[in-house]
């Protein structure tokens, strides 16, 4: 029987194997274990480190063996080694994506002793909103119960039906928003903002049904998707969700063609969708403090843009026909990302976007020094 020896692994699979290590960056008392190849440069391995702690790579400084790292080297050249411990240090003001700021609802005071103190405490709950505000409720059309703790909604608000048009329930405790939100069908603004809501705490069959619905805030809650049934509300013209845990944006909100306003700052949103260029309306989106590295080339399809806030994103760019289709933009905050202001000179219609703006911050500075005229004249008077 003939032998054969047992080939040896091939030279290219151990240069494979060595090419890649595995450092763990020490950060804010978290060991973050990465792997990356050996001759990555320092630069390279702040831009994988970015999603991991929402540090830019400009407010990064990575320290080995009590040297700070250069960018411009390797992790070879740094003589960094397989298994290698690396800290972060982190320049403040240079964070990305900060998250979710939750504020706390009020603990609902109600000393539950036994089941019939707090059965007696609810029913005189239940009581007041019956005499003092049901019927103010349906002639002003207006349902306000913000800072009530509330851990529901009360009967009472279904009771008002139709005649219902704004409902502030913000800074309570509500854990669900049932279907039968549905039932208030002429309501033009609901306000949610701060009660700790999940995915699941939303009905969103009932709340898509509004159509009526223009304004919508739930800003400071725990949410983490929005679903593709906020495309059904076709009237919104305005709509809050900062403050949340959101990682991406529904491809339906291109169906909210008369959206203005978009703030869905301080999230952890990473992607756009190209469809947010039909939301043909917007005159203001504010998508600062997230994880953005790159924006769709479809945000230059808004024409009637005037705001656009970018502030605390891993952005290197922004659309090409930015500046030359969104005619109207004056306003575009950059603060705390990797574009500069050579980067800006190099898209087309800089210049103009630039006399915007100029003129625009003349325009506030003359009003200022106008009030501040009238005001000392009239001071001179007295």
């Amino acid at each position: 029987m003939e032998h054969r020896d047992q080939a040896p692994p091939s030279s290219s699979q151990d240069s494979a194997t060595e090419a890649n290590i595995s450092v763990t960056v020490k950060f804010g008392g978290r060991s973050i274990p990465i792997t990356t190849s050996l001759d990555s440069s320092i630069q390279d391995v702040k831009s994988l480190l970015q999603p991991l702690t929402n540090v830019l790579p400009r407010g990064q400084k990575l320290i080995f063996k009590g040297k700070i790292l250069d960018d411009s080297m390797t992790l070879r050249t740094s003589e960094v080694k397989n298994g290698a411990k690396v800290m972060l240090m982190a320049s403040q003001g240079l964070h990305q994506g900060e998250g979710p700021i939750l504020k706390a609802a009020r603990a609902q005071p109600i000393v539950r002793g036994t089941n019939r103190s707090y059965n007696v405490a609810k029913e005189k709950y239940a009581a007041t909103v019956d005499k003092a505000y049901l019927e103010r409720w349906k002639i002003t059309g207006v349902v306000a119960l913000a800072e009530r703790n509330l851990e529901f909604i009360p009967d009472e608000v279904w009771a008002c039906g139709p005649s219902t048009r704004i409902l502030d329930i913000s800074n309570n405790s509500i854990e669900c928003v049932p279907l039968r939100i549905g039932c208030l069908t002429s309501m033009q603004k609901l306000f949610m903002n701060a009660n700790g809501l999940s995915d699941q705490s939303i009905n969103w069959e009932g709340l898509s049904s509004l159509k009526f619905m223009t304004v919508l805030s739930m800003n400071q809650n725990d949410l983490t998707a929005l679903p593709p049934a906020l495309g059904s509300l076709s009237s919104l013209r305005q709509l809050y969700v900062a403050n949340n845990k959101l990682t991406s944006l529904p491809m339906e909100i291109g169906h909210l063609t008369q959206l203005e306003v978009l703030k869905v700052n301080s999230n952890r949103i990473s992607t756009l969708p190209t469809h947010i260029g039909d939301c043909i309306s917007l005159v203001e989106v504010d998508l600062s403090s997230n994880l953005l590295s790159e924006l769709p080339e479809t945000l230059g399809n808004l024409q009637n843009l005037k705001a656009l806030h970018l502030s605390n994103n891993g952005l290197h760019s922004l659309p090409r026909t930015l500046f030359t289709t969104c005619i109207q933009l004056s306003t575009l905050d950059l603060h705390n990302t990797e574009i500069t202001v050579d980067v800006l000179r190099q898209i087309e219609g800089w210049e103009g976007f630039d006399e915007r703006r100029r003129s625009k911050h003349q325009k506030q500075l003359d009003f200022r020094v106008v009030g501040s005229a009238e005001f000392d004249e009239s001071a001179d008077k007295k």
